[in-house]
This record gives structure tokens, C-alpha cells and sequence, in this order.
């Protein structure tokens, strides 16, 4: 973690900076090309890392043809399959939470106190270590605390790249060893540490307040230096690199295995595979929208503290690992399908047995819990965007608030429905951790695909299917990438 929070702030920080201050060859493309990476799970960067820096991949490869080395005793290379290597590979694909947050936060706070400190000769190593890193703090630890969240929830990266760290260890202790009591209190040792995050994202963000003047809002953007020579090399390598990394690399490698296994896309597991992914996301996506909508509603009619608070913590499972999730979802769905089958004995004579333990329906109740936060939080950003007085306007011409919030409000926020929806589909399709704990037997999902064969040792049988989670995961990060392209800010 602390590796991973020191490279996502070196990357995602330096990146936004030269993005935001400096014009530089392919700056525009880069500005949303910076975003991809998001689009690949930390799983399959991890395989696709293993497999291009091993003995056998292109870089080892070069090396020995460059320095005619014969055999690996010949050189070092450094070890992807290594705590320092997972780090690097969870950074590649992490750092655009910290590259997003602190972009904004350049481009918002930072323009005008900018603007001031040029003016009064500072230099921009001085702007940006005395004025705009400050400014952009709060936003950079929010960002950091994401891409902790993500890395306690990574299990498919690290099991594959040999570093033993909790979440794996809740997998193996309760599956390998037998012990579900074992699997628990690590669970919980896991749980402290989700909720240390929290509390610290909740610290960096008391501070955070945004304010742009109507006038200077409207005023067009000072033009950014342009770099010339070195220099705008320099950035072009600085910021070409992580896309590169994060993006290009697993792109690269599994392209090459899915373009050598195409007859894949026709076999059946995988295609089971990727109707089970499809109905999973698919009914994910519909109970967290309608959920959402329900609680962002409740709250905006009661306009109560208590039903606030209550929203608060139904969304509070994204920042809970898929492992710890899944564990205590086996205990809370055993206990109802036991009492559920006794109730049913006893007063309707027959046996109900196991309807949600070790079913399909388990794994879309753990997606749904995980990823109602990105729903409702997609939901809420639409709603106020909109004038808060549509509700009283409706009543007054004899609406009801059921009628006024189908009729009116529904319709308005069509857009942001389905942002929400797109986000948990493209989320749950990549989704891992949670179920591998609570998926029946014999169900796969592409995800579970693609574990299996990298845990026999097989990634490249897993290709075509790793292909398709990234295709999937593209189209809203191609969306994010495209309104960040269209951003009047960024491109003035």
C-alpha cells in the first residue's frame, strides 16, 4: 500500500500538471488517453505484466539480443513476481484516481492563485511546489484513498504475482484450510484497515471547498507554456509512459494470445461465461439504479438528518473489499436461508433448502451491496444539477410526489440513470474478489475465466475472455475520456 500510494502520487499528480500547465506534442490526446488504464482490472495487468517481462517476453528478449547475453545467469532483471513488482503493476492501472482528482483541481482552484504567483515571477517549479500542490492536497489524498481501497480489494494480482497479503489470505484460509472461523478474523483485521481509509479520505476532503468568481469563470483561460525541444519531449515521454504501461501493455499481450485462439469466441465455457457475466452486471445494474433512486428520493422528500445518515451507510460498500463482503454475506445469507427452511418445515410441511447461499442471486446481492455507491453518487450529481424547486412547481398544479417524481424527474434525469447503469455493469463485469467466495459450482463469469487458467499457470487461455472485459470496461471510460476532451477548460 504504501508503495502503491507513493507511485499513483508521483504519476497522477505529475501527469495532471503537465496536462493542465504546458502545451506540448499530443497534449490533447494524452489528456484523455491518461483515463484508459481504468478500463483494465488489476487481474489481468498482472497477467499480462508476468508475461511480458518474463524470461520469454520481448523485454528479457531485447535485453539478450542487445547484449548478447546467452542465459539468465548471464544478467539481473528485476522480478515482476515480487511485492515491489505487484506494486508496480497495481500503479500502472490505478493512477488515474489520483490523475482525475488532482486534474480538476488544476483546472478549478488553481488557475487564477496560479495566474498571480507568474506574475510576480515565480517560476513553475515554484507554482507548482509552493502554490498549486497545496491547493490540490485534499483532492490528492481522496484520490490516493481510492486507489488504497482498490489495492486492500486486489486478490487476482497479488495471488498471481506470489505476494501473500490479506485478502488472499481470507480466500485461502477459508477454501484451502477449511476454516471460515479463520477466514473471518483477518476479515476483520482488513475491516480496520478499510475503515483507517475512510476516516482519512473523510479528513483530506474537511477542507476542500471549490469557488470561481461568475466573472473569472467566464474569462478565457490564459494560454499554457509551451515547451520546446527536451522539455516537450520530456512531457511527451512523461505522460505517453503510463498510458503505455497501464494500457498498452496488457492490450499488447492479450491481443496477441486472443489473435492466435480465435476459435475461443465460439467455445462454449466461454460463452457461458460471458452470458453469465452479462445476466450478472445486467441485474446488478437494474437493482442499484432503482435502489438509488429510491434512497436520493427518500432523502430529497424527508429532508430528515436520521434518513441521510441511513443513506450514508447503504453506501458505504464500495469501500468494503469484495473478500470481506462476500465472507459476511455467507453468514447473513446462511442464517436466512436456515431460518426461511425451518419456518417453511415446520408450518408448511416441505423444505425450501438453500436458495441464496451458493447461487447466482448471492453474487448479484454482493455487486449490488459493493456498487451502490457509484450509482447513487452518479444518481445525486444529476439530481442537483437540477432546480431545486421542480417538486414544489409540480404540486402545485396537483401532482402527487409519486406522480411528480415519474413524471417530471424521471425524465430529466435519464442521462445520469444511465451513467449509473453503465458504471455498475462495467463494474460487476469486472468484479473478482466477492465472486469467487459466493458463485455456485460451475458458474463462471469472464472474470473467473480468466483467474482459473492464470491460476493453472495458463493466462494465455484466458486471452480472448480478457479481451472482452476490457472492450466492456472501455465504453464508459471512453465516455469519461470523451466529455474530458470536450471540457471547455482543458482545451482553451
Amino acid at each position: 500500500m504504501a508503495l502503491v500510494a507513493t507511485a499513483t502520487s508521483i504519476v497522477g499528480v505529475a501527469s495532471a500538471w503537465l496536462i493542465v500547465g504546458f502545451d506540448f506534442p499530443l497534449r490533447r490526446t494524452l489528456s484523455w488517453a491518461l483515463v484508459l488504464p481504468l478500463a483494465v482490472p488489476t487481474y489481468l495487468a498482472a497477467y499480462a505484466f508476468g508475461e511480458f517481462f518474463h524470461y520469454t517476453g520481448p523485454v528479457q528478449g531485447l535485453v539478450r539480443a542487445l547484449f548478447g547475453f546467452q542465459t539468465i545467469r548471464d544478467y539481473w532483471f528485476p522480478d515482476i513476481r515480487s511485492t515491489p513488482g505487484a506494486a508496480f503493476v497495481l500503479s500502472s492501472v490505478l493512477y488515474p484516481y489520483v490523475y482525475l482528482t488532482a486534474r480538476i483541481v488544476f483546472l478549478m482552484q488553481g488557475r487564477n492563485i496560479a495566474d498571480v504567483a507568474r506574475t510576480l515571477g515565480a517560476r513553475p517549479g515554484k507554482v507548482f511546489w509552493r502554490v498549486l500542490l497545496p491547493v490540490a492536497r485534499p483532492a490528492i489524498v481522496a484520490g490516493v484513498a481510492l486507489v488504497l481501497m482498490e489495492t486492500v480489494n486486489d486478490i487476482g494480482a497479488a495471488e498471481y504475482l506470489g505476494v501473500r497479503t490479506l485478502t488472499f489470505s481470507v480466500y485461502a484460509t477459508w477454501l484451502n484450510r477449511g476454516s471460515l472461523e479463520g477466514g473471518a478474523q483477518i476479515a476483520l483485521v482488513m475491516l480496520m484497515l478499510v475503515f483507517m481509509l475512510l476516516g482519512t479520505e473523510q479528513w483530506a476532503r474537511r477542507r476542500q471547498r471549490f469557488h470561481t468568481g461568475r466573472a473569472t469563470h467566464m474569462r478565457a483561460r490564459p494560454p499554457r507554456r509551451r515547451l520546446k525541444g527536451w522539455r516537450a519531449l520530456a512531457a511527451l515521454a512523461a505522460t505517453a509512459l503510463p498510458v503505455l504501461a497501464g494500457f498498452g501493455i496488457p492490450i499488447f499481450v492479450f491481443g496477441q494470445y486472443a489473435a492466435r485462439r480465435l476459435e475461443q469466441f465460439y467455445a462454449p465455457a466461454l460463452t457461458r461465461a460471458f452470458l453469465n457475466s452479462l445476466a450478472t452486471a445486467t441485474a446488478t445494474a437494474l437493482i442499484t439504479v432503482v435502489l438509488a433512486l429510491f434512497l436520493i428520493n427518500a432523502v430529497r422528500l424527508c429532508r430528515s438528518h436520521g434518513i441521510s445518515v441511513l443513506v450514508r451507510l447503504a453506501s458505504i460498500g464500495y469501500a468494503l473489499p469484495g473478500g470481506i463482503l462476500g465472507l459476511g454475506l455467507l453468514f447473513a445469507l446462511a442464517r436466512f436461508d436456515n431460518a426461511l427452511d425451518g419456518f417453511a418445515r415446520a408450518e408448511l410441511g416441505f423444505r425450501t433448502g438453500l436458495l441464496l447461499t451458493g447461487s447466482a442471486a448471492a453474487v448479484v446481492v454482493a455487486c449490488a451491496i459493493r456498487f451502490l455507491a457509484l450509482a447513487e453518487s452518479a444518481i445525486r450529481s444529476g439530481m442537483e444539477k437540477l432546480p431545486p424547486n421542480l417538486d414544489e412547481a409540480a404540486r402545485s398544479l396537483g401532482h402527487t410526489p409519486t406522480r411528480s417524481a415519474t413524471h417530471v424527474l424521471l425524465p430529466l434525469l435519464k442521462p445520469a440513470i444511465l451513467t449509473a447503469a453503465v458504471l455498475v455493469f462495467v463494474d460487476t463485469i469486472k468484479e473478482l474478489s466477492a465472486t469467487i467466495l459466493l458463485r455456485p459450482f460451475g458458474f463462471n463469469t469472464l472474470a473467473t475465466f480468466v483467474y482459473e487458467n492464470a491460476s493453472r499457470g495458463v493466462p494465455e487461455e484466458g486471452a480472448v475472455a480478457a479481451i472482452l472485459i476490457i472492450l466492456t470496461a472501455l465504453v464508459p471510460v471512453m465516455l469519461l475520456s470523451g466529455a474530458l476532451a470536450r471540457d471547455r477548460e482543458a482545451t482553451m
